[in-house]
């Protein structure tokens, strides 16, 4: 089958699955900060379906801050968690960090990325499972519409971390996919503090893309301990001033 057809298939199906399903889709896991909540579709990330995280420094090799931000969001879901890499990489003191107890972790280890999305698609088929984590540079139109769709059927949440070795697979994490957001990750400077390690560090947070709500980006306190993240306070006081602004102007 050529492959321009296998899209519109992979699109069918994709519109079929909603239609079907859309009536029995759980409510969306808020991230617990209102600005951010208020702008995604629903009042927060949707689950049962694919979402892509992205680092946005000039090399992802290691995706601190993406690896953090995706397992601050899975550890505020309920039950295991798969998660599917070609290194053996992750710092499970840094994940329980940011919410996500090592013990809830289960991991599946591919020898070449190409073997990464079929364990991915696998996963999603297993109800039981809180969220499938991924990490690959490619993820194709075709590919990210099986993901949706296993999502869709089953209600398990797929986070795919894009990581990338070299400038050509860098370009490939801009090309589109069939994911409902897609959102990259930097540090930010943090809170000027009287000693150092007092206060928490900052990420600069850009939703790239999201069905149903416009690009825009927020400097957010880094997950703490149960995976929540938060609005720093000092941010929080100019935007009740800008608030407070416009009310009497009106």
């Amino acid at each position: 089958m050529d492959p321009g057809r296998q899209d519109r298939l992979a699109d069918l199906r994709l519109q079929i699955a909603r239609h079907e399903g859309g009536s029995r889709r759980s409510k969306p896991l808020p991230f617990g900060v209102h600005d951010l909540d208020g702008h995604l579709p629903g009042g927060g990330l949707a689950r049962g379906a694919l979402h892509e995280m992205i680092e946005a420094g000039i090399a992802s090799e290691f995706a601190g801050c993406t690896t953090l931000f995706t397992a601050g969001i899975a550890a505020r879901l309920k039950g295991p968690v798969l998660w599917c890499l070609t290194r053996r990489d992750l710092f499970a003191p840094g994940l329980l960090r940011a919410g996500l107890h090592p013990d809830r972790v289960i991991y599946a280890e591919a020898e070449r990325e190409h073997e990464v999305l079929p364990l991915i698609e696998e996963g999603l088929h297993v109800k039981g499972l809180a969220a499938v984590i991924g990490e690959v540079a490619r993820l194709g139109l075709t590919a990210s519409r099986r993901l949706q769709l296993a999502a869709e059927a089953t209600g398990v949440t797929a986070l795919v971390i894009r990581r990338w070795w070299t400038v050509a697979e860098k370009d490939l994490v801009h090309l589109p996919t069939a994911a409902m957001t897609r959102w990259r990750i930097a540090r930010a400077p943090s809170e000027l503090m009287p000693a150092p390690g007092l206060g928490r560090d900052r990420w600069h947070v850009e939703l790239l893309r999201c069905r149903g709500a416009q690009p825009r980006t927020w400097i957010l306190e880094t997950c703490d301990a149960k995976g929540r993240l938060a609005l720093p306070a000092d941010l929080a006081d100019r935007s009740g001033q800008t608030a407070d602004r416009r009310a009497a102007a009106s």
